[in-house]
């Protein structure tokens, strides 16, 4: 279990614990044997995303996912999770879920394995899913939220299918942009509450169909700021506690809106590390907790690697494929940036050598940069 309080810090910060690669790696992989606890039946449902997690985790720390992750045996299931409407569940026999179809494109993508797919059927499934105001339901259940439109619109772009008529990106952009709050936010529906996770779906929908102009950037990145608590970590709404999770939502949303220098990246790295558990493996909501394997360590594992990418003004991302170098601080982005420092080196966060194969993380589809480049994934930034 992580230690119960932050470790003691002189002013450069010297008593940090560096980012324990090879543990978390163990931790990842040894999840999958879990498979008589509690966690693990209560988690049936969304094992999809459990796994996307897990991979997109292993392929941030560059690890071999063929080799270490069985990537073809985790291909051949994520192949059996499809339902005959052509979306995808979150396990064996579940129904179909825009949730889980993004999930299960992701997994394909890291594992090479698009081509195993017909893109047509599984676009298909999705437009079905857009209702006349431009919002997505999630299931044949007819829930409407802002993920769902956000999880529909990465997933097309996965597909190739975003501009190909299958769903009105106008309108869905639109109904996005309708559910922005008077503080700059953003909720699940108009009218509902801001909260960081709903708003990196809304910010991520609207980069993806291009339509950035329709929120207010001073306002978000003011409403994203104020979410650093004390300890340097992120809550998800005024008044919460820090949450490891949250720091990916927010980080995420502020690297899109070029406002990541409006937070204090140094102490939300600091956060990140004291949520580690330095004798297992696997990252806790904060610090002192134990390790979630599911939410918490994929949400707060990304951090890091996302934060070497100096997320700010000059963060660059391709609009289209023939755009497609990153500028300098993305292209050698392998762990965070600020890590790389002065004040990083005398701390001993940044190991040159066991963080070398770091891949940075793209904000808008969680996927590695390098992958959304090859794969000309559409997308804007400010």
């Amino acid at each position: 279990m992580a230690s119960a309080s932050p470790a003691a810090r002189d002013q450069s910060g010297a008593a940090t614990p560096p980012f324990k690669t090879e543990l978390h790696a163990a931790y990842v992989k040894g999840l999958s044997a879990k498979t008589n606890t509690f966690e693990h039946v209560a988690t049936e449902h969304l094992r999809m995303s459990g796994v996307y997690w897990g991979v997109a985790a292993m392929a941030t720390m560059g690890r071999d996912l063929r080799a270490e992750m069985e990537s073809d045996t985790l291909t051949e299931w994520v192949l059996s999770c499809q339902a005959p409407s052509g979306g995808f569940g979150g396990n064996v026999g579940h129904d179909a879920h825009v949730l889980y179809t993004l999930s299960a494109l992701q997994i394909l993508a890291m594992g090479g394995a698009l081509d195993r797919i017909d893109a047509d059927r599984v676009a298909g499934y999705i437009a079905s899913l857009q209702q006349h105001d431009g919002s997505f339901v999630g299931d044949e259940w007819g829930e409407v939220d802002t993920r769902f439109s956000y999880c529909a619109l990465s997933a097309l772009s996965i597909l190739g299918r975003l501009r190909t008529g299958f769903v009105d990106v106008g309108r869905a952009t639109a109904f996005v942009a309708s559910c922005r709050n008077f503080d700059g936010g953003f909720g699940c529906v108009p009218g509902a509450e801001s909260h960081a996770g709903q708003i990196f779906c809304c910010v991520g929908a609207l980069a993806i169909g291009g339509a950035l102009d329709l929120l207010d950037s001073e306002l978000l990145g003011w409403w994203l700021a104020e979410r650093q608590c004390d300890s340097g970590g992120l809550n998800g709404r005024p008044e919460k506690q820090a949450d490891v999770c949250y720091s990916w939502w927010i980080l995420s949303a502020l690297s899109i809106i070029g406002k990541v220098d409006w937070i204090d990246s140094q102490k939300l790295a600091e956060f990140i590390l004291d949520c580690q558990d330095g004798d297992d493996g696997g990252i806790s909501d904060r610090p002192g907790n134990m390790a979630d394997g599911e939410l918490s360590f994929g949400n707060g594992m990304w951090k890091l690697p996302m934060l070497s990418q100096q997320f700010s003004s000059d963060h660059h991302h391709p609009s289209t494929p023939a755009d497609l170098a990153p500028s300098p601080p993305a292209a050698t982005a392998s762990l965070p940036y600020l890590l790389r420092g002065r004040r990083a080196l005398t701390a001993g966060w940044y190991d040159a050598g066991s963080h070398a194969n770091f891949r940075a993380i793209d904000p808008v589809y969680a996927l590695p940069r390098d992958l959304v480049d090859e794969m000309g994934l559409e997308s804007s930034t400010l």
